[in-house]
């Protein structure tokens, strides 16, 4: 790691509502939604950082942030504040005004005091949202050798997404010339029809370049004081913007990437996990991905009766298992279950994503599901079969038919059990 790298500070924006995740982040920020059985969103951003050598880390918060500041207390303060190593929760002060953020580039501003204390040289702005593996180091240094004003991380997406995301035109120099932020009608690569280049919402600065550009936007009126909606289209005509492809940390090339916004995205993302050989390599000891992890005691798997007339057996199948889960003569397949899950005997749990302490009932049938922490499936119960009455119960239901049900939704064992 070149030596220039402890000038860097990460910002992670981590503040966003997550309405299309409800209900999800009914009752927690979007970052904090946990992930793959024992993560959080976020733990895949700090990672990034950790393992990329940054060791400045600001997390800027803003709504239901209670549980992902108490997941970054408990599992991410292993860095020395005698180093000037740290990561940091920063909520909402309203320094410089009385408003809540109004866009990614206002709550950079309205932390620039902070910011500027730690002293940086460059800054390098992340989401806590997505999903993905990064050496960050390589685009720091990409944007430090070109002299670049402005870096942008960018990969491809299929033209039908570009309406979720920053939208740029590249020439053969990686200088970025044109950028339409979630536009109507995205325009294509050239030569690629199919497909444009999506901004991955990382942007590299030099620190006082930075601090210019947030202070002049500040005093624009008809500004919505956004990174993607005014900060970079601003440069463009008068300062070097590059864009920087991203290539994955395992695979070397540009293929996993997951934003993870919508409740149907995030179901895809989970079950990618289970592949047999996964784009996303959570057993990489090179690249490791940290989280905090409870003392919860090995998963258990109960009883082989495999006599008719009810088979009673306890097992999983093409699934991830947590630390905790006790499958008690019930069948898993295909899911995913946090930890201190139970599956008691002769219920069937398929292609489903159960959050920490969830219990189902025997009997019970659950298929294409995402059922919140704490929640308690009573005996005989089914989920996923009859999607109509899954919505007269109240549950959410995807434009895929996926089944989302929340911790008060109607089953919850303890709905004041922390989420």
């Amino acid at each position: 790691m070149d030596s220039r790298k402890t000038r860097v500070l990460a910002l992670i924006l981590a503040g966003g509502k997550g309405v299309r995740l409800e209900p999800l982040t009914r009752d927690r920020a979007k970052p904090a939604v946990p992930f793959g059985g024992i993560y959080r969103i976020i733990d895949f951003t700090l990672s990034n950082c950790i393992n990329s050598g940054l060791r400045k880390i600001l997390v800027l918060t803003q709504y239901k942030a209670a549980s992902l500041d108490r997941h970054i207390n408990l599992g991410w303060r292993f860095l020395c504040r005698e180093l000037d190593e740290f990561i940091d929760v920063l909520p909402p002060q309203q320094r410089i005004d009385e408003h809540w953020y109004q866009g990614t580039a206002d709550a950079v501003y309205q932390n620039i005091y902070t910011i500027e204390k730690t002293r940086p040289e460059y800054v390098i702005i992340l989401s806590g949202d997505h999903i993905y593996k990064m050496d960050y180091s390589e685009m720091i240094d990409d944007h430090i050798a070109s002299g670049a004003d402005a870096t942008i991380g960018c990969i491809p997406v299929d033209l039908h997404e570009g309406t979720q995301f920053g939208v740029i035109q590249i020439d053969e120099d990686r200088r970025v010339i044109r950028f339409d932020e979630k536009p109507t009608e995205p325009f294509s690569i050239p030569n690629d029809p199919m497909r444009c280049m999506a901004s991955m919402g990382i942007y590299v600065f030099g620190a006082n370049f930075l601090f210019d550009q947030l202070c002049r936007d500040a005093t624009k009126n008809d500004s919505k004081h956004d990174f993607g909606k005014n900060i970079i289209p601003s440069l463009l005509d008068t300062h070097l913007v590059r864009a920087f492809p991203f290539r994955d940390k395992n695979t070397g090339d540009s293929r996993y990437w997951r934003d993870v916004g919508t409740l149907d995205a995030y179901y895809e993302a989970n079950m990618d996990l289970i592949a047999v050989k996964p784009q996303l390599n959570l057993y990489d000891g090179s690249w490791e991905i940290r989280t905090y992890q409870p003392s919860f005691p090995p998963p258990k798997f109960v009883f082989a009766q495999a006599a008719a007339p009810e088979p009673r057996v306890g097992v999983a199948l093409d699934s991830v298992i947590s630390s905790g889960c006790i499958i008690s003569g019930g069948r898993v397949e295909r899911s995913i279950l946090s930890p201190n899950v139970r599956v008691n005997s002769w219920a069937n749990v398929q292609d489903s994503i159960l959050f920490e302490g969830v219990d189902i009932g025997r009997h019970a049938k659950v298929r294409r599901a995402i059922i919140d922490k704490g929640v308690h499936l009573p005996e005989g119960v089914q989920v996923g079969y009859n999607l109509d009455e899954d919505r007269a119960n109240g549950f959410t239901v995807t434009d895929s038919g996926i089944v989302v049900i929340g911790q008060i939704d109607g089953f919850a064992e303890n709905d004041a059990r922390l989420s």
